[in-house]
């Protein structure tokens, strides 16, 4: 294989012909549905999550383990691989760039860079593109893990949820329950601001809040030329007329990647959320 590699989590949302054009190296979270457990992108769907939320079937989520990160460092080493970036999603709201910096310890220094994304979905996978694209150029580890750390900085998420007990359940609500706690009829936009989930605003309707969140990325993408994700949980009519919406309203719009949420990631925020990750090219 020889150059860097360039590892994540499940929690990117990655396209599979973009994971394997760039040869990314996914090491993934686990969800547990009542007594079953299960590993995110391999036998669990988003749909069994939804199915599982809307039946109060209690839904958890876990992190790699520090020995899981370093097998498969271990691995990409012994494959041929000089140096090893490994991109993740927030530390604010998981463990798993924690396993991933106590699995550097099992190698000598500098020999695996692990970057916080400070987000999730592609939010993340736009950061692990950088890297990937970065170390395809044939660039160095500091290299790779600059382009991954600057695309963090350039990157800004904005979603819509129908609730947020999600949140509230799994612990990762943070400043937005302040804000919205005083009224049970409001709709709430969210977005991720150095890695934590807070308010953005409250709107009294769905109809209006999606709106919202379509002025909001227009005016967050500016004249500047930006790719673009929209993703959503078990709303694909939702997510589909804010992808139209968005190509019409962006004339400097690049890719755009319309996919819905993994697992992990669906089992915190619940059935019906919507979002976008802009990112400046």
């Amino acid at each position: 294989m020889g150059g860097v590699a360039v590892v994540t989590d499940s929690t990117a949302c990655l396209p599979a012909e973009l994971i394997d054009k760039f040869a990314i190296s996914v090491v993934p979270l686990r969800v547990t549905l009542g007594a079953r457990t299960a590993i995110d992108g391999v036998n669990v769907t988003s749909a069994d999550v939804a199915q599982a939320l809307r039946a109060k079937v209690a839904v958890s989520t876990s992190r790699p383990t520090p020995a899981e990160f370093a097998a498969r460092y271990q691995q990409l080493l012994d494959e041929g691989a000089s140096n090893i970036v490994s991109v993740h999603l927030s530390a604010a709201l998981s463990g798993t760039w924690e396993s991933a910096v106590l699995a550097t310890q099992d190698f000598p220094h500098g020999v695996v860079r692990v970057v916080d994304s400070r987000s999730t979905a592609m939010g993340l996978g736009f950061a692990v593109l950088a890297a990937a694209r970065a170390a395809t150029s044939g660039g160095s580890a500091a290299e790779v893990q600059g382009a991954a750390s600057a695309t963090v900085d350039g990157t800004r998420t904005y979603f819509y949820v129908d609730t947020l007990e999600y949140l509230r359940r799994g612990g990762r609500i943070g400043t937005a329950a302040a804000l919205f706690a005083t009224t049970l009829s409001v709709k709430p936009l969210l977005q991720l601001v150095e890695g934590q989930i807070v308010a953005l605003e409250k709107v009294r309707t769905s109809t209006k809040a999606l709106s919202r969140l379509v002025e909001i990325t227009v005016r967050a993408a500016g004249r500047e030329q930006i790719d673009l994700a929209v993703h959503h949980v078990a709303a694909p009519d939702r997510a589909n007329a804010i992808a139209t919406q968005l190509r019409d309203q962006l004339p400097r719009l690049g890719e755009l990647y319309l996919a819905e949420l993994g697992p992990v990631v669906g089992a915190h925020l619940g059935p019906g959320v919507v979002g976008t990750v802009i990112v400046r090219r």
